[in-house]
């Protein structure tokens, strides 16, 4: 029985909330990973777009709560996120147009192309937060609990509860959704075949009659979608505050590097192992050792390697490692 509460507590405090973090570093990773194979650069400003996105669709969130509308036991932000994807789209195509289509004219290095995305992150970040404040927002409304520990406890009779949030419920479901959605355009549909084609190799891809300013528009459109449902899922589960999805950059360009930049698949895969690295290095473990060790030996601290208040170091040191040892990544995609 020990044993048991032991595993219901792993999986509450561990397995659940790191799930749903992968999920939300992986969508997150994924924008990233597109934009250095198709449109070879680094995007600094990825973390502001997911915050951009987010943003509007708490404001008609917000307006749809007004007008009395919900989505029953499920967030009302749901209901939101089209126009919030459509706003984020409608932002990186005018950003494209108006900033990085000139430096692709005059055929400018990444690493031009790299600092001028750390111009616009200053821009939307600054905007971000003039909109909609500096502090924390949250906007996730109906049913709290899948399912709570009460009734877990009631149901199995331990000692432990599980409890599973609704917006970890729906963020997990989300993603598989929409990886799925990703990887069927990318190798079923001409445009996605494409987009593959100019990543592969921009010459041959020319020279094979595609359009690279409609590659490129597709590009961002998707980046755009999934940044806005990134960093919606993320704000449901946690909070949202400006300046934390700027934060996130690290783990989401950590996760994007560890799983093999340019990679779709070693993006996903990144995700899950950054956002398990966080959570488990950053959990206190005297719970859980209470449960599996003999009394004699029972933890007085929390047995705790870091706090959590230094998880995004967790990420910075994989990051280190990776690109000292493994540069290309565990699904070698291209050297950074």
């Amino acid at each position: 029985m020990d044993f048991l509460n032991a595993l219901v507590a792993l999986t509450n405090f561990v397995g659940v909330p790191a799930i749903a973090y992968g999920s939300q570093l992986a969508l997150g990773a994924l924008g990233v990973t597109l934009i250095y194979s198709v449109l070879r650069f680094s995007n600094f400003a990825h973390g502001d777009t997911m915050a951009f996105g987010t943003m509007v669709t708490i404001i008609v969130t917000w307006w749809l709560q007004s007008m009395g509308i919900s989505f029953g036991p499920l967030p009302t932000a749901l209901l939101a996120l089209p126009l919030g994807i459509v706003s984020c789209m409608l932002l990186m195509l005018v950003t494209d147009r108006t900033v990085y289509r000139f430096y692709r004219t005059q055929k400018a290095k990444p690493v031009i192309f790299v600092m001028v995305s750390l111009g616009v992150m200053f821009m939307m970040n600054g905007l971000v937060r003039f909109v909609i404040g500096p502090g924390d927002q949250r906007f996730a409304d109906g049913e709290r609990f899948l399912i709570s520990a009460r009734d877990f406890k009631a149901m199995t009779g331990l000692s432990e509860g599980l409890a599973i949030k609704t917006t970890q419920g729906i963020t997990v479901v989300t993603a598989v959704v929409v990886v799925a959605l990703l990887f069927w355009f990318l190798n079923k549909t001409r445009t996605g075949k494409s987009m593959r084609a100019y990543s592969d190799n921009e010459d041959l891809a020319l020279l094979s009659g595609i359009n690279p300013e409609r590659v490129v528009m597709y590009t961002w459109l998707i980046v755009a979608t999934l940044a806005t449902i990134a960093g919606v899922l993320y704000g449901l589960d946690k909070s949202f505050k400006p300046f934390t999805y700027f934060q996130l950059l690290l783990p989401i360009f950590a996760a994007a590097i560890v799983g093999g930049l340019g990679s779709p698949v070693g993006a996903i895969a990144g995700g899950f192992i950054i956002a398990f690295s966080e959570v488990t290095i950053t959990y206190a473990w005297k719970k859980v050792l209470t449960y599996v060790v003999p009394e004699l030996f029972e933890p007085d601290g929390l047995v705790q390697l870091l706090s959590t208040d230094y998880k995004f170091a967790v990420s910075f040191a994989i990051l280190v490692v990776v690109l000292l040892f493994k540069p290309t990544g565990l699904f070698k995609g291209k050297v950074v």
